[in-house]
């Protein structure tokens, strides 16, 4: 049990930790679309995006699959640019009809698990047993990641109660500002791409 709790212990570290930003910052992209009223909606989401990332992490760790950490380093921003253009083009659409999220958070979360596992391999190093560790770890990516859903939400809804921003310019605000950190860190590991 006490293993268990080291590892939940990193899994939600790991995903909260700023110099992590970029899994927070397609984590807020995903959720920028959605109010504090729409919770079971981002339940869902953040959910599915656990499903994703668990899945290629644990074929990474099992050695199944092996993709170049520098491809998996780039592909992640280009995950977030996309998520945020395509929340910038829906901005004015209700929750209820925001079913391609949940395309992204599964289908991108294949991507950002194969960010992990670098990671988590080098926590697990030759051990047999694997099982455990990854579900603890993954618990706890989860449990981080409703963390910072929840901050997030919490301060949206006070600063649009606050200043009364309308949501679609609420959502156009965050998401280009995601989309500006997010394309830079795409020319920049592009740079390392070409350049290695």
């Amino acid at each position: 049990m006490q293993e268990f709790g080291l590892y939940f212990q990193e899994g939600w570290q790991h995903i909260a930790d700023i110099k992590g930003y970029d899994h927070i910052l397609f984590i807020l992209a995903l959720c920028v679309m959605y109010q504090w009223k729409d919770w079971r909606k981002l339940l869902v989401l953040v959910t599915a995006f656990t499903i994703g990332h668990s899945i290629t992490l644990a074929l990474s760790v099992l050695q199944v699959i092996r993709i170049p950490s520098a491809w998996i380093e780039f592909l992640i921003p280009v995950t977030i640019v996309i998520t945020a253009l395509s929340n910038v083009g829906r901005r004015s659409q209700p929750a209820a009809n925001l079913q391609l999220n949940y395309f992204f958070a599964l289908f991108f979360g294949l991507i950002h698990g194969l960010g992990f596992s670098n990671y988590l391999k080098s926590m697990l190093g030759s051990q047999a047993n694997i099982v455990e560790p990854l579900l603890a770890f993954n618990l706890g990516l989860e449990f981080g990641q409703l963390l910072i859903v929840s901050v997030y939400l919490l301060l949206s809804l006070g600063i649009a109660w606050w200043k009364k921003i309308p949501r679609p310019d609420w959502i156009m605000f965050v998401s280009a500002a995601i989309f500006g950190v997010a394309f830079i860190m795409c020319l920049e590991r592009m740079w390392i791409l070409i350049h290695p």
